[in-house]
């Protein structure tokens, strides 16, 4: 075994979010500008391993900005990006996916004219050896509840359904952090339950970190570990969903007097 050089500093990354911390991301001074517009401003936020948090603030408030700038959609005007023990914030998005960041979006972007397998595949091809893919494809087909639609083309699926492959392409990636922007808008009660059951398996079982953009406040409150909310490109507030809920502050900005 080598004996560490005390002469070498750890790099902030290290210190951070490296082997010794239960942090998978850190962001440090995190800013984005348009322009005159600062949409991201100065944000400091970290995230535990294996932890699910909630994203949540009025129309505006940078959420979206924020998730860009951590999968390089968005380059930073200023600040640092920290995850798994590494800078990434000079990274391409497709080194951040290589490095274990997955993306779902708000709208499914899955292969429409190919078969629910076929999509699975594309990612798949990226982790694993080619004799793997029938192996892999089924036992993700039978977590996310698709395995009778394995040969429905794509288009074909229920919204629910679309979203459900969306989230399994994306967990084929083998993640430790996953990004997911409003996952069960325009699902049905029962539809949203399966997926709040789904995260939470996501979390327990995989140890993948979870950020969820959400705007149903009782949906939050049935997944997230904690809550942050965002307001005028900043870090507003961070608790649990009830110390959220009792916030006035939070109430008047976002919330509302009925919640």
């Amino acid at each position: 075994m080598g004996v560490s050089d005390p002469t070498v500093k750890p790099t902030p990354a290290v210190d951070e979010t490296g082997e010794g911390s239960s942090r998978v991301l850190q962001t440090r001074g995190l800013t984005k500008h348009f322009g005159g517009l600062t949409a991201t401003d100065e944000v400091d936020f970290a995230l535990e391993e294996g932890e699910l948090r909630c994203l949540i603030g009025p129309n505006g408030a940078g959420k979206s900005t924020f998730i860009n700038l951590l999968t390089g959609q968005l380059e930073a005007s200023a600040g640092s990006i920290y995850y798994d023990g590494r800078d990434i914030t000079e990274l391409s998005p497709h080194e951040r996916v290589g490095r274990g960041i997955s993306m779902k979006f708000q709208v499914p972007s899955i292969y429409e004219e190919f078969t629910v397998a076929q999509n699975l595949r594309i990612p798949l091809q990226q982790v694993v050896d080619a004799d793997e893919y029938g192996s892999r494809t089924r036992k993700i087909l039978e977590r996310f509840d698709l395995l009778a639609e394995r040969e429905t083309t794509a288009s074909d699926l229920s919204h629910g359904q679309q979203q459900r492959l969306e989230i399994g392409m994306a967990m084929a990636m083998e993640p430790k952090l996953m990004l997911l922007d409003e996952p069960v808008a325009g699902l049905s009660v029962e539809e949203t339950a399966d997926i709040a059951e789904l995260f939470e398996e996501i979390t327990a079982d995989d140890g993948v970190a979870l950020i969820v953009i959400e705007h149903d406040i009782d949906f939050v409150e049935s997944i997230a570990d904690r809550v942050t909310v965002l307001d005028q490109g900043s870090i507003f507030r961070e608790g649990s969903i009830e110390e959220i809920r009792a916030d006035s502050e939070v109430k008047r900005i976002y919330l509302g007097d009925d919640h």
